[in-house]
């Protein structure tokens, strides 16, 4: 969802994984869907400028080829709230060019995560995810 701050990405183990078990072989482009799963820690006082912005970026990735579809979660504390959005994408090319369409529109828009992030005092996790086979 937002190309941000704190990049936490498993996608490598779970490659590694995948070649242990014969999976993606380097010849051999995965077609998995991938799941891009955001975690945030936002105050309260800060709760309505990160929804509107949640909101801008979903809209936005929608728009993006190989997007398939998207959540978002919201647990409320006293304090502060928590945030989780997942966007699902065909595959990591499609990831890869949401990334690069999302830095593009940020930078029309005149949009810094990273200061967005902190002005707020916004916390975040990520991770891009493949789903396990039963």
């Amino acid at each position: 969802m937002f190309l941000l701050l704190i990049v936490c990405c498993v996608n490598a183990l779970a490659q590694e994984a995948g070649k242990s078990a014969g999976i993606n072989s380097p010849n051999k482009k995965s077609k998995m869907q991938l799941v891009f799963i955001d975690r945030f820690v936002v105050p309260n006082a800060a709760k309505a400028e990160f929804l509107e912005r949640m909101k801008i970026n979903r809209d936005f990735i929608k728009t993006l080829p190989g997007f398939i579809e998207d959540s978002a979660y919201e647990e409320a504390g006293e304090t502060e709230s928590y945030y989780v959005t997942t966007a699902i994408w065909r595959d990591e090319e499609a990831i890869q060019k949401a990334r690069a369409a999302v830095t593009a529109e940020y930078q029309r828009e005149g949009f810094n995560p990273p200061d967005f992030m902190k002005k707020l005092n916004i916390k975040m996790e990520r991770g891009v995810y493949k789903k396990l086979q039963d």
